[in-house]
């Protein structure tokens, strides 16, 4: 079956990723334009346009989100702000923080802006208020209110001799502020919705604005008028004042008057003049890409741009799309220079393309398809499908490829050997339904076979050659219906004379492909107890694999159709199986987001890769089996290379010494060797190791000295590495005091000479103010708390006194003692009060329970969803996951942690106010 010489493979190493960077929110390009910074998350990404690279990452140590980020005009520094008010300034090449400071803004920043100068940074906050900072001296300079709402917008006057600042909030008008009188000089009103960008002419008197009530307002700064108002019938984003004394003519510029460029909903650039209103240029859509009028007008068209900039050394135009895309144009033709993508959404499929794998070709969550250059990370995007695209196939050229969609519809596509350029040759549509699987003939470039959820297989017949500039229109040359269920998955055989499909009726059937164009049928392969997703023919043997939803595969002989062999080891449906090392192993992927590898012979598997966090469906192996591609629900795509034993060993013999010093860290803590074992547990550079050795050395028995006299026997190093921990453990309340009880010995202990020695002490003690701040004034309301409970029983005391006791008599407010009995609780009514809430708590617990049987069927019908529906749950996911995020307030884990003590506070204090005054004082019960 196998040949000698072949060697088996052992293990996958990780050769690339290409990774979400940005999800939304501001994005900005330095001044030299080799970088694009944008948010994710709690991150901002500095990505290098030449490679399309993740080259620096800064993030903040509390893992916040970041709410807003300026780079200096001479891109220098680097300010972000997050939702825990903490500004933080960055020097980016090294992503180290070299100050933080608090906002002073009551609730998050939305806005940030540097002036020319580098000097001067301005935030608007949500709190309707705008900051301005003098970076280079550390201090906030100006406190601008009378904004109405959130500041989003905030620019500084390009001319730094006139010290102006424009700012706009929900009011819809444009503030300017004169920072040498701290006052608004006027309101610029002409908009009637959000304005959302500003643009200045070269000698600064004139102005653009933009909004999202379909128009455009050409100011005249000198008077402070509107001089013109443009209406361009779609929500602007972004407006860029285009160049004078420059050639624009092959976009409509043929006048020296003022000339501007908008992007916004409908999704492409369009030049206006601004003297007479009037578009001379509108940007010409994909030629693949028909767009209704109505399609046209929509407010939520994904691919509506939301950012636009003007790169004037390349002479370029940046735009960036509301799918997260961020396009390069080039003046003077704005011809498509480069595409990144940010966010993939869910990888639904990803196929291997080009000479050499260059490519890979990706099929998202979304109608339009996504060819990435493995070398720069730079994307192609087809138009062309007009729903959300199922899967793909690569013909044996591999600059030949085909998809089908939700859309009903089959296209072939081609790539330019010489330019890398994509486009789309050919396409059918006769299916009822979504077409959910597709598979290309093996010899040439003859035939494709699709399966529907009409449960009908189709082949398409293709030309011998596609020429010129039209696509050519497919019909099917027979059409079966092959299933009683949606068809999952087809796959033609290695000599194009048999064609298999698996379906979600749990079957699989082999199919001839005869000369005359009929599908003729052999035989059914019957076995998998739930849908079948894969198919796939053995590139050696008569044999063919599927995988299904009951979480197997199958080996199947084409000769009796019987089943030769199941490999189990995934916990849920196996998605994709593929054959690797000539037929002699498989590769599987599964909902559990694991791929495995499997040894044929000995039936075994001999690797399982933890590849992502969602269910790969993408899975693919190069054409020289020396790399597999895998696409993953978590928006991951993952070049994986196959590793000598040599690179397996050392990283085995990794894996191992972590192991070792682990166990030796567990016997040095058994044994009570805290100085050793807290080496050691630095040397790991793991802070919650860490933090788990001083968690014990404090309980234990004189756990304050004996924490003393250990931290101040480590090393100068082991000392840096512990205060850099402690501004990590500070933020969460739950290990504020371990943090606290740390700093107390070394502040105490360490001569401030030897602290300033440390690498980045002031930024680490910067840090921890804020949180430690934050941390006393719990503790003061919980005193306050305290006292108010103190106070209510001394009141109590003198309500319940003999009459002889004087109204003015001085009351007793010494504290109360460990001694002091303040109250008794009534066990037997607390117990009874319990057994009512278990009783309640039983009853509602009674109503929801079902039966064992009927979750597992409810599980396995939920589970049994086509292949051509696998991208619905993710859009109710999202939507849900949208509502969530809109509805609910985002805190971080410090902030739910002393949320919860507060509320056991305030708790106290309610079970103080209705406690009933008692005759007997010195016996209260708590009923």
């Amino acid at each position: 079956m196998a040949n000698k010489n072949l060697q088996f493979k052992t293990n996958y190493a990780v050769s690339s990723k290409i990774e979400p960077f940005y999800k939304g929110g501001k994005v900005q390009i330095s001044k030299d334009e080799k970088y694009i910074f944008c948010t994710c998350g709690s991150r901002v990404n500095v990505v290098e346009i030449s490679t399309g690279k993740i080259v620096h990452c800064v993030e903040h140590d509390d893992q916040e989100d970041i709410t807003s980020f300026a780079l200096s005009c001479d891109d220098e520094l680097l300010v972000t702000a997050s939702r825990a008010l903490l500004l933080k300034q960055w020097d980016w090449r090294q992503a180290s923080c070299t100050r933080s400071w608090k906002a002073i803004h009551t609730i998050p920043v939305a806005s940030m802006t540097f002036d020319s100068t580098s000097t001067l940074l301005a935030t608007g906050g949500c709190d309707a208020t705008i900051k301005v900072w003098d970076v280079v001296k550390q201090y906030c300079t100006h406190n601008l209110k009378g904004s109405s709402g959130v500041v989003h917008l905030v620019q500084f006057h390009p001319d730094i001799s006139r010290l102006q600042l424009f700012s706009s909030s929900l009011d819809c008008g444009i503030r300017l502020w004169d920072l040498r009188s701290s006052q608004c000089v006027c309101v610029l009103e002409s908009h009637y919705s959000a304005v959302t960008s500003l643009s200045f002419s070269r000698n600064g008197d004139a102005m653009v604005s933009s909004g999202r009530d379909k128009i455009c307002t050409v100011w005249d700064l000198k008077s402070r008028q509107a001089k013109r108002t443009v209406p361009v019938y779609e929500a602007v984003e972004g407006v860029v004042l285009l160049p004078e004394k420059t050639d624009l003519s092959q976009i409509g510029v043929k006048s020296k008057n003022l000339h501007f460029v908008t992007a916004g909903s409908k999704g492409v650039l369009r030049v206006w003049e601004a003297s007479t209103a009037r578009c001379v240029y509108t940007q010409a859509l994909p030629s693949t890409l028909a767009l209704s009028s109505e399609e046209d007008e929509e407010e939520d068209n994904p691919r509506s741009l939301t950012h636009l900039f003007h790169l004037p050394s390349s002479s370029r135009l940046a735009a960036v799309t509301a799918e997260h895309n961020i396009l390069f144009y080039q003046l003077p033709d704005l011809a498509t220079q480069q595409q990144f993508v940010g966010y993939n959404d869910e990888v639904l499929d990803v196929k291997f393309l080009g000479k050499d794998d260059s490519h890979i070709v990706v099929a998202t969550n979304s109608c339009q398809l996504k060819v990435f250059q493995l070398l720069t990370n730079s994307c192609q995007i087809l138009y062309g499908h007009t729903d959300t695209v199922l899967t793909l196939d690569v013909f044996k050229k591999a600059s030949l490829f085909a998809s089908c969609a939700k859309d009903r519809s089959v296209r072939v596509w081609q790539m330019d050997s010489d330019s890398g350029q994509v486009r789309c040759v050919a396409q059918g549509s006769s299916h009822t339904n979504a077409v959910g699987s597709i598979s290309c003939s093996r010899l040439k470039a003859s035939f494709v076979a699709t399966g529907s959820q009409d449960c009908t297989v189709k082949v398409w017949d293709l030309p011998a050659e596609f020429s010129g500039a039209e696509i050519h229109q497919l019909s099917p040359r027979t059409t079966e219906k092959a299933h009683d269920k949606d068809v999952n998955s087809v796959a033609v055989s290695p000599n194009d004379k048999l064609l298999a499909s698996g379906s979600q009726d749990r079957t699989a059937k082999l199919w001839s492909l005869s000369g005359d164009g009929n599908l003729g049928l052999l035989g059914v392969f019957r076995g998998h107890r739930r849908g079948i997703w894969s198919v796939c023919f053995s590139p050696v043997d008569q044999v063919l694999a599927s995988c299904s939803a009951d979480g197997t595969t199958k080996l199947w002989s084409l000769q009796d159709f019987s089943c030769l062999k199941t490999f189990e080891g995934h916990d849920a449906s196996v998605l994709k199986v593929i054959f690797v090392s000539r037929g002699t192993q498989l590769l599987t992927s599964g909902s559990d987001g694991l791929v495995k590898l499997w040894t044929i012979k000995t039936n075994e598997c001999v690797k399982t890769l933890d590849a992502h966090q969602d269910k790969v469906w993408g899975l693919h192996g190069s054409r020289k089996d020396d790399k597999m591609v895998t696409g993953s629900a978590d928006s991951n795509i993952t070049v994986w290379a196959d590793v000598t034993e040599v690179e397996l060993a050392e990283e085995q013999a990794k894996q191992e010494d972590q192991i070792l010093k682990k166990q030796e860290l567990s016997n040095l803590l058994h044994e009570k060797k805290y100085l050793k074992a807290l080496g050691l547990a630095i040397s790991l550079d793991q802070p919650h190791t860490v933090l788990t050795v001083i968690k014990e050395i404090r309980q234990a028995e004189d756990g304050g000295d004996l924490l003393e006299k250990t931290l101040l026997k480590l090393r100068v190093d082991q000392k840096e590495s512990l205060l850099r921990y402690c501004v990590v453990w500070n933020t969460n309340a739950r290990n504020c005091l371990d943090a606290q009880a740390v700093l107390r010995v070394l502040l105490t202990h360490l001569p401030p000479e030897e602290l300033l020695q440390y690498q980045a002490v002031r930024t680490h003690l910067e840090g921890l103010i804020p949180y430690t701040e934050r941390h006393m004034e719990r503790i003061g309301r919980l005193l306050q708390a305290s006292m108010f409970l103190n106070y209510i029983w001394q009141k109590m005391r003198v309500a319940g006194a003999s009459s002889g006791m004087e109204q003015d008599e001085e009351m007793d407010t010494t504290p109360l003692t460990q001694t002091q009995p303040l109250f008794f609780i009534d066990k037997e009514n607390v117990k009874g009060s319990s057994d009512e809430r278990g009783e309640h708590d039983d009853d509602g617990d009674s109503e929801q329970e079902e039966e064992p049987g009927s979750r597992k069927e409810d599980e396995e019908e939920a589970d049994e969803v086509s292949a051509s529906k696998k991208a619905s749950a993710s859009d109710v996911r999202e939507k849900t996951g949208e509502s969530i995020k809109t509805n609910g307030h985002h805190q971080s884990e410090s902030e739910e942690s002393s949320e919860e003590e507060e509320l056991e506070d305030d708790h106290a204090v309610q079970v103080v106010k209705n406690v009933p005054v008692s005759s007997a004082p010195q016996c209260l019960t708590l009923s």
